[in-house]
């Protein structure tokens, strides 16, 4: 089936995130939340797992690669479970698997993918069909709606009343997102030109950024360029991995607006102070003034998503190596 007649309209989604979070809503017993995905799109809940963790008083919340989330068939998987997937095409095995597992065990399901067609949203009970591609509304992409979700939950389960202004930002991205990739068009030229021969690049982040910094290390550099890399958490860089901090290894370290900045900022310090190749990326020169600051936080890894997949375009270009192609993936059985 085509792009364009896979493609959902915005009411559609709208009434589609509505019915989920009602049905989340009227399932009164809830207490858990289980976060599963694999590669970009289980990078996508860790922030989702970070919201709940510094928000909620009472949900539990665990992000799980989806293989890992079927194996354990963890007991506490049950009526009392809220299962929330992703998967872009709606065909990961595993993440079509965990979905099954899921409603076999009494949790109520919660898929979000590109093919509202797929096994995924056949698999579970509740699904909503983000937009991708050519056309797309930037306030109506999977990592926009999951959050725009888990801030209702909140707002309905813990009386965070942070929904409104998680709703208002997300209306923002239209407007936000071009702006931001024209203001890093030209870094993003020089450091793709500049690392174009790199066979190592590390990323660095905590909080609710690590996912995005993890994202980029394995789908970015690691599937689409065959770029050695690793995501490293800002807080365990002294534990090990400063070590390896040397004047010509290149880091890419993102600065964010939530309660880790500081943890954060004392990893940038030593990068910057023993390395000259270290691009530092700054959620506070994305324009936010006009988000509320109780949410700029875990909104701005939404915009590190943006940002880096920009610097990821610049390098391909100057490796002569474009995203789409693999070695691997997609090509034979595995």
């Amino acid at each position: 089936m085509s792009a364009t007649a896979l493609f959902v309209d915005s009411a559609t989604i709208e009434s589609q995130l509505a019915a989920a979070r009602q049905a989340i809503a009227t399932r009164e017993n809830i207490s858990r939340v289980v976060l599963t995905a694999c590669g970009g799109s289980y990078a996508v809940m860790q922030p989702i797992e970070y919201f709940f963790g510094t928000t909620a008083k009472t949900l539990e919340a665990t992000a799980l690669n989806a293989a890992e989330f079927t194996s354990r068939a963890s007991s506490r998987v049950d009526a009392e479970t809220l299962v929330i997937l992703c998967s872009h095409s709606g065909t990961t095995p595993e993440t079509v698997q965990a979905a099954k597992h899921a409603r076999e065990r009494g949790a109520l399901t919660v898929a979000f993918t590109f093919d509202p067609t797929s096994p995924l949203a056949e698999a579970a009970e509740y699904v909503v069909a983000y937009q991708h591609g050519e056309g797309k509304s930037e306030a109506h992409v999977g990592p926009a709606l999951i959050l725009r979700l888990v801030a209702g939950i909140l707002d309905d389960r813990e009386q965070a009343g942070l929904a409104t202004a998680i709703d208002d930002a997300v209306a923002q991205l239209p407007a936000l997102v071009p702006a931001l990739r024209e203001a890093h068009a030209v870094a993003a030229d020089e450091w793709g030109y500049s690392s174009r021969r790199e066979p190592l690049i590390y990323t660095l982040a905590s909080g609710s950024n690590f996912g995005t910094a993890y994202s980029f290390a394995i789908c970015l550099l690691q599937e689409m360029q065959w770029v050695h890399s690793a995501a490293i958490h800002a807080g365990e860089y002294f534990h090990g991995p400063f070590e390896i901090t040397e004047e010509d290894v290149p880091f890419i370290a993102l600065l964010g607006l939530d309660e880790t900045r500081p943890v954060e900022q004392r990893a940038v310090d030593f990068l910057t102070s023993h390395s000259k190749r270290v691009l530092v990326i700054d959620a506070q020169e994305f324009g936010l003034d006009a988000v509320s600051p109780e949410v700029r936080g875990i909104f701005a890894h939404l915009l590190f998503n943006v940002v880096l997949r920009a610097y990821a375009d610049a390098l391909a270009d100057h490796r002569g190596h474009p995203l789409s192609v693999r070695r691997y993936m997609w090509r034979m059985e595995y």
